[in-house]
């Protein structure tokens, strides 16, 4: 494997905070990421790795995977990786690509692991589930937790439903400031998502994930208010027919004490009397 350190020091570049450069160098960690994939049996016939960085991550990757595609959105990062790797990827093993992951066509992949950048991460995250791919992410600790919460507790909230509709996520470790250079300034943690159907139906799963943001936004509230409050947001014409539809015992409930499935139950009244727009 290659050296974390000697990567960085022969793309002479350093990790810039402003720019959401923080470049993982503990070999323990680094070694670790790709495990989290084959230790469920996932397909690495083709991984794909969002935010390249000096290429330490894509070095493990390569060991387990027959195909590795990276994007990365730095042009000097990304004419490194190209330089680096020159051999993997004249033998086919390696494909690099310049730009924003949120903008271009990504790749068939069979999983992903990466380590995201923070800034974007919550966007990247929710391109990449629907793909229904396994996939092993790096975010902030904190939105980790919020991801893996379950109702009920402070943590739960839009991201928790919205992340688990799409897959069971576990957090698998969490990982010290010191482990990057420059350290971010907080903790980091690993999900590992596995994809699979929900237990539950929506008819149209846009207004499903909308509708759960919009009663999140008046976590306080009780439902029957945040339905009322939120027209705006959910699209729905008719609020006031949903409140009238619904089980009193639902409507007495708040957003964070709702599991995803009376969520799902819900939105799906919502979708069948309070006139949806097409947003």
């Amino acid at each position: 494997m290659r050296d974390p350190d000697g990567l960085i020091a022969r793309a002479g570049i350093r990790g810039d905070p402003d720019r959401d450069q923080h470049f993982l160098v503990d070999d323990r960690v680094l070694d670790r990421l790709p495990t989290y994939l084959t230790e469920i049996d996932a397909d690495t016939s083709h991984l794909l790795e969002i935010g390249g960085g000096t290429g330490v991550l894509t070095d493990r990757l390569l060991a387990v995977g027959d195909e590795v595609t990276v994007v990365e959105r730095d042009p000097d990062l990304a004419a490194f990786l190209r330089e680096e790797f020159a051999d993997e990827i004249a033998a086919g093993n390696l494909t690099v690509i310049e730009g924003d992951a949120l903008e271009i066509d990504l790749p068939d992949f069979t999983a992903s692991v990466s380590n995201l950048p923070y800034g974007v991460s919550s966007e990247i995250a929710f391109r990449l589930f629907p793909e229904g791919k396994p996939l092993v992410l790096m975010f902030q600790q904190e939105f980790a937790e919020r991801m893996v919460a379950e109702s009920g507790t402070s943590e739960y909230g839009r991201l928790s439903v919205s992340s688990q509709h799409y897959a069971d996520i576990e957090l698998v470790e969490s990982i010290p400031k010191e482990a990057f250079s420059p350290p971010p300034a907080v903790q980091s943690a690993v999900i590992r998502a596995v994809p699979r159907e929900p237990d539950y139906e929506v008819d149209d799963e846009e207004f499903f994930l909308r509708f759960v943001k919009a009663l999140f936004t008046q976590r306080r509230k009780t439902i029957r208010n945040a339905i009322r409050n939120t027209a705006h947001i959910s699209g729905l014409a008719e609020p006031e027919a949903v409140v009238d539809a619904a089980d009193e015992d639902v409507l007495q409930k708040r957003a964070g004490a709702m599991a995803p499935a009376e969520f799902a139950a819900l939105a799906q009244l919502a979708w069948e009397v309070g006139e949806p727009d097409d947003h």
